[in-house]
């Protein structure tokens, strides 16, 4: 269910080191070690927050010899960009309705003779 699996990809991002080992992987693919590298935290730590990646679709492990190497996938995040998308338009009438309240403030400002500070 498509529902389920924003609420995984949600809740996998919500922490900054999951966020963090995206961004690099943004890069190109890179092993647990090396995506360890920046971390002051255990290995096995980094392997907890990799399997929270990968259920939730973010991450792809492959094998190769004895290195499992790491790449982004991108089809969940794509799935936030569209379901973002949908507030989009709500936003946009907001900040319309905004920058129209500041201009009818600037005139009656003018009008009433008082200067910015």
């Amino acid at each position: 269910m498509r529902t389920d699996r924003l609420s995984a990809t949600f809740a996998a991002l919500a922490d900054p080191t999951r966020r963090a080992i995206l961004a690099r992987l943004a890069s190109g693919e890179a092993s647990v070690m090396e995506l360890a590298k920046p971390f002051d935290i255990s290995q096995p730590a980094i392997s907890r927050h990799l399997r929270v990646l990968e259920q939730a679709g973010l991450i792809v492990r492959s094998r190769k010899a004895q290195s499992r190497p790491c790449r982004l996938e991108g089809t969940p995040l794509k799935e936030i960009v569209e379901w973002a998308e949908r507030y989009r338009h709500f936003w946009e009438q907001s900040f319309d309705r905004l920058g129209e309240y500041l201009v009818e403030l600037q005139r009656q400002e003018k009008k009433h003779g008082r200067k910015k500070k």
